[in-house]
């Protein structure tokens, strides 16, 4: 996360969660001045433009949640005031697997508001050994310095992309197509929690984020059977039952992914 924030020339912030971590060490808190006899506000890491929540399931709901306002509404309240986070705003969290010792489930409510999750695992040998090597030879991940990680966009440039991305057209019925996905898994027999509407806003989102990349004005079924399972996958709670039977989320998508029928126009 370091280096994208460079990158895209915005600030960067980091928490590392822990299960004694509290709301106030994330948002912030305001505190008294007594030489003034005013209160200030003391900002919290969340402050920034690209916020790294690292093992964010390492700590408790209650702190979890000290992020639903900001990731939903770019704000924070603190004691009763409202404060505007700056813009552009962008939340990226790890998490421990669940089974592993001293790890919370995270909030559905919060889990809602990710608008993809991407599973990351070994690297493939060869590009493991080119890192092995590069350390070798003096390589140290930290220097972005060393390593060349300049901006490569401005902030006015990165807020006029995403104004351009909330541009890209999506007709009437790929809206129906991307609403009948989100509809078939609420009835799916192995799913007991299926897709909210907040869903279905982050697949058009992810949608046309993809068809701008690809240089086009518009966006097309394929674009949304791509960004379908990582905006869906962690937001389908299946049946334990179903669970018993091998059926993870991501199966769910797919066999949902098959069963819609794709609009011809």
């Amino acid at each position: 996360m370091r280096v994208l924030s460079r990158l895209l020339g915005v600030a960067y912030g980091r928490i590392q969660f822990t299960p004694d971590l509290m709301p106030s060490d994330v948002v912030g808190t305001t505190v008294f001045d007594q030489r003034s006899a005013t209160f200030s506000l003391r900002e919290g890491p969340v402050f920034t433009n690209v916020l790294l929540a690292d093992e964010i399931n390492r700590t408790p709901p209650k702190t979890q949640a000290a992020l639903l306002e900001a990731m939903e509404e770019r704000r924070v309240t603190i004691d009763g005031t409202t404060h505007e986070l700056p813009l552009p705003f962008l939340v990226c969290a790890t998490q421990n697997p669940i089974e592993f010792e001293g790890t919370y489930p995270l909030p559905e409510a919060q889990l809602d508001r990710f608008l993809v999750r991407v599973r990351t695992g070994y690297p493939p040998e060869a590009d493991e050994r080119a890192l092995i090597a590069r350390a070798v030879a003096g390589f140290d991940a930290r220097d972005l310095d060393a390593a060349g990680v300049v901006a490569v966009v401005s902030r006015d440039e990165l807020l006029a992309a995403q104004r351009a991305v909330r541009a890209v057209h999506v007709s009437p019925s790929l809206q129906g197509y991307i609403y009948a996905i989100v509809a078939a898994t609420r009835v799916s027999p192995d799913v007991a929690l299926g897709a909210s509407p907040r869903a279905a806003l982050a697949i058009v989102i992810a949608s046309q984020s993809a068809a701008y990349l690809a240089g086009r004005t518009f966006a097309t079924p394929d674009d949304v059977k791509d960004v379908a399972p990582i905006v869906l996958g962690h937001r389908i709670i299946v049946r334990p039952e179903a669970e018993l039977d091998g059926t993870s989320a991501d199966d769910v998508v797919t066999r949902v992914l098959s069963s819609v029928a794709t609009p011809k126009d």
